[in-house]
């Protein structure tokens, strides 16, 4: 006798009943609204990332401009026989210092620390530096000596700018790598953490570096 297999009626009828199919379409939209999220998420890390990076070669380009006008500021000076030699050594030294900072984004709270360190010793050196100037008004008044003094006040202020736009970006890269689902898809993705120099509350307002110019 013949073996008769009895199939559910909504496979009989050539197909899935119309609850399977809502149900598969529920579950087809989840995935796509799932991936759809992932995928936005993950160019989101990927933006903010190049945003960082990108801000940050703006703060190694304007400190890398600085040193490049220490030696004509110091051959200036070096015409004043009896200007403070320390404080020229001072300058050079702290200038080498600075120059022997890798330029690449640190990744390494360490590596942060010894770049900014760096950098900010050459700022008070400049800074001792336009003060003990002062008390030479021909070395002053000369119009070389007074344009790389406004070069240099200008590139510490645009330093002042390019600082705070840096730490706003990781700011807004870490929001997006710290919220779900960003922090499940930082981990497999490897976007790290990236440390970032602090700021006293006082300078977040960008102020203007002056070296005695008197211009506002």
């Amino acid at each position: 006798m013949p073996i008769r297999t009895t199939l559910p009626s909504s496979l009989r009828a050539g197909g899935l009943g119309s609850g399977a199919l809502v149900v598969l379409g529920v579950l087809l939209l989840l995935v796509l609204g799932i991936g759809g999220c992932g995928v936005g998420k993950y160019n989101s890390l990927a933006k903010g990332k190049v945003a960082v990076e990108a801000k940050w070669a703006e703060i190694d380009n304007q400190y890398k401009r600085r040193t490049d006008l220490v030696p004509n500021l110091v051959a200036t000076v070096k015409g004043v026989a009896d200007f403070e030699q320390s404080t020229l050594t001072a300058v050079t030294e702290a200038r080498t210092a600075a120059t022997r900072q890798p330029s690449t984004l640190p990744t390494d709270p360490a590596q942060l620390e010894a770049y900014m360190k760096a950098q900010q010793g050459l700022s008070g050196a400049l800074t001792r530096f336009f003060a003990v100037a002062e008390a030479y008004p021909t070395l002053t008044a000369t119009a070389n000596f007074r344009d790389l003094q406004n070069q240099i006040e200008g590139t510490e202020n645009r330093i002042a700018v390019a600082r705070r736009d840096y730490i706003d970006s990781i700011q807004g890269y870490e929001a997006s790598r710290t919220t779900f689902p960003g922090n499940l898809l930082a981990g497999f993705f490897h976007f790290e953490k990236i440390p970032q120099p602090t700021i006293a509350p006082e300078e977040r307002s960008v102020p203007k570096v002056d070296f005695g110019t008197g211009k506002k």
